[in-house]
């Protein structure tokens, strides 16, 4: 079977994993981002099978979201996939927040993730069903205080991949909150953090096969609601 995968919110490091596990496995893959030549470089160069499909798009505008889906749809078809993968950091506590860095962060992982659902759940109910997998982290389900936004954003998009997975889970849609419990290592972190210990850090290409395994899920009584992605045996931040 031919997908077609959104990845909502592509960048160095675990997004672009993403779009190269999903082209290995025969997806059509679209890739959204603000970043238009980033993306297009990756489109270019991802492994076969697959088929990239560039597509800028400011994930805060809604209008622009509804267009890029439909970008998707003449080029690949109907979505199969989504990955709501995009997300907007506000490093602030509540007194230092503005209320435009508040929204910001809200804009992106909130509303910005209702409308790709919006969009990508409409086609999989039309078709044989489908898979949305939000990205999350710790702070979807703990507070790290000093990033009101962040935290406000990511506790609604956990909710919301609940909500969703409630409503249609029935109706052949798996949908799966994939949280995250550590540092990302590539795109430059380990040089940022030259004293750390490289083994601490997470492994964007290890982490997008078990974003695969969700997808692959065949029996529905088994398919989980949430995975909690850790860096093995050395300490997190949420257990």
């Amino acid at each position: 079977m031919t997908r077609t995968a959104v990845v909502a919110g592509v960048g160095p490091g675990l997004g672009a994993s993403l779009a190269r596990k999903f082209a290995r496995e025969g997806c059509r893959v679209a890739l959204f981002a603000r970043s238009t030549d980033y993306i297009e470089d990756l489109a270019d160069d991802l492994p076969d099978p697959g088929e990239g499909l560039a597509v800028t798009v400011d994930l805060t505008d809604v209008e622009a979201i509804r267009e890029a889906f439909e970008t998707v749809r003449e080029e690949f078809g109907p979505v199969d996939v989504l990955v709501n993968h995009a997300s907007a950091a506000s490093w602030t506590g509540l007194m230092d927040s503005s209320v435009e860095e508040f929204e910001r962060a809200w804009e992106v992982n909130g509303r910005g993730a209702f409308v790709c659902s919006q969009e990508a759940v409409g086609d999989m109910l039309d078709d044989e069903g489908g898979t949305v997998l939000f990205t999350g982290a710790t702070s979807a389900v703990r507070s790290r205080g000093g990033a009101i936004g962040f935290t406000a954003a990511k506790f609604a998009a956990r909710g919301m991949a609940m909500d969703i997975a409630q409503e249609y889970g029935g109706e052949g849609v798996h949908v799966a909150h994939v949280m995250i419990d550590g540092q990302i290592g590539g795109s430059g972190a380990q040089e940022r953090s030259p004293e750390r210990d490289p083994e601490t850090f997470l492994d964007p290409d290890r982490m997008a096969e078990t974003y695969w395994h969700l997808i692959e899920q065949d029996d529905p009584s088994t398919q989980p609601f949430e995975v909690h992605i850790t860096n093995g045996p050395q300490t997190t931040e949420f257990l």
